[in-house]
């Protein structure tokens, strides 16, 4: 099995659409820029618990509130409950949703699926703001870069 280097990655253009496409699922299911790569963090690691939690926020901006969204939200669920015996404390995992979400986003990196333009699948395309009017542009650009 051959290992992947850098040089593989910039062939492909991993990267290349980024932030455009972290913008969307932003946008789209209403999540932070930390948020989003904490979620990324999360399912890479599958399992974790609290204190990987506050091991792996020490890079992003405070924000107090985050754990209880991410779990009030459906982003974080629990995999295995504490029972004080046995289990020491609880072990938590991404939401299906959640791991679907960055499959997705995965294979929009990759170029194997275009950013959704219909108005009932993307709210960019609503254009309310000059921002997103921009984010039209671009995610036009995407598409058309996409599907070269």
């Amino acid at each position: 099995m051959r290992k992947l280097e850098a040089k593989d990655l910039r062939s492909i253009g991993l990267l290349k659409h980024y932030r455009i496409i972290r913008k969307w699922a932003c946008k789209t299911y209403n999540l932070k820029n930390a948020d989003l790569e904490l979620l990324i963090y999360f399912d890479c690691i599958e399992l974790f618990t609290r204190k990987d939690y506050i091991d792996g926020v020490y890079t992003f901006s405070w924000d107090k509130n985050r754990w209880e969204r991410l779990r009030r939200d459906g982003w974080i669920t629990v995999w295995r409950q504490r029972n004080n015996t046995t289990q020491k404390y609880t072990i938590y995992k991404t939401s299906f949703n959640c791991s679907q979400l960055i499959s997705r986003i995965y294979r929009m990196l990759l170029g194997q699926e275009d950013l959704p333009t219909s108005l009932r699948r993307n709210k960019i395309m609503e254009g309310k703001s000059y921002s997103d009017k921009v984010m039209i542009k671009a995610i036009n650009l995407v598409n058309k870069d996409n599907n070269n």
